[in-house]
């Protein structure tokens, strides 16, 4: 049903961020809404649900579905109608899913969404106030920019953020697969070209629920350098010991905009067996200055950090 972001936390790769410097608001004049940032890349805002709240929700693009902590859903006297397959980075697990009659962020409303309730241990413990993850089922409605150096958020469903920005549109990338088993979303995806694999681009997810570029060891042209490299750190998902590799810094090419010295993690086992990956990894979006995605335009504008 979906594969939902887990979290890598800072201890893999982190990016660094420029200071924001003085008050910030959204072009177009466009209603502004001030970003709560956990461990310097993680997106915090408030939302309501169910005209309740407000709660913390981490603004995930590469979530297909929303998630709901087990404790909310008690408290909004939420019933399960189900189990689903849930995804993460080479992980997956059975949860329970319920539908919400309304989720509003920033004065926008979307009705009838599906959500997913489970357990975010790791979430909870980079901050205790995060209740949910608001995922593309709720996001693929507006176009949405995020500006990581004003630390701002805008939703818009008007169009006047995406005429009042003139950055490169780059396609967003079909997933690879059947497009047939796509039950909600379309991954948010890009065509790019790194450094260390010349013969073909790559399909990455840009995604705002981690803080660490990642590659899938499974891909053929990937794998080969991954079984060579020792393992650099270790988590726990659902008491499964999953480890990761380090690989050696390469540049990214996305569009006309390049990323220098990347380090991507790998995983090098997987915790849960699950669908395939539809993409070959995934790149946080923390890793530019400001991330335009126009969904219903089926594009996205890049701006990178300036050095």
């Amino acid at each position: 049903m979906s594969r939902l972001r887990c979290l890598l936390l800072a201890s893999l790769v982190s990016l660094a961020l420029p200071a924001a410097q003085g008050e910030a608001h959204c072009p177009g004049n466009v209603a502004s809404l001030t970003l709560r940032l956990v461990q310097s890349s993680l997106i915090v805002i408030p939302i309501e649900i169910n005209h309740s709240g407000p709660y913390d929700f981490v603004v995930d693009t590469g979530a297909q579905v929303t998630t709901v902590e087990p404790r909310l859903a008690s408290e909004l006297h939420l019933r399960s109608e189900g189990t689903t397959g849930v995804g993460g980075v080479a992980s997956f697990a059975r949860a329970e899913y319920t539908n919400l009659d309304l989720i509003k962020a920033a004065g926008h409303s979307v009705a009838n969404t599906v959500v997913v309730i489970q357990e975010m241990a790791q979430l909870k413990t980079a901050d205790s106030r995060i209740r949910g993850i608001l995922g593309a089922n709720f996001i693929e409605h507006f176009d949405v920019l995020i500006d990581n150096g004003r630390k701002i958020m805008c939703f818009d469903e008007s169009g006047t953020l995406a005429a009042a920005l003139r950055g490169e549109h780059i396609a967003l990338a079909e997933p690879s697969g059947s497009q047939k088993d796509l039950p909600f979303t379309r991954p948010m995806l890009v065509s790019a070209r790194l450094s260390a694999v010349e013969n073909a681009p790559v399909l990455l997810r840009l995604d705002s629920g981690s803080n660490a570029p990642l590659l899938y060891a499974d891909d053929s042209r990937i794998g080969k350098e991954a079984r060579n490299t020792k393992p650099a750190l270790t988590r726990f998902v659902n008491g499964v010991e999953q480890s990761f590799a380090i690989l050696p810094p390469q540049d990214i090419r996305v569009g006309e905009q390049s990323l220098k010295h990347v380090s991507f993690a790998i995983p090098l086992n997987t915790a849960g067996i699950g669908p395939h990956p539809r993409e070959d990894g995934l790149l946080p979006t923390i890793a530019f200055q400001r991330v335009l995605i126009s969904f219903s335009g089926g594009y996205v504008s890049l701006d990178p950090w300036e050095r």
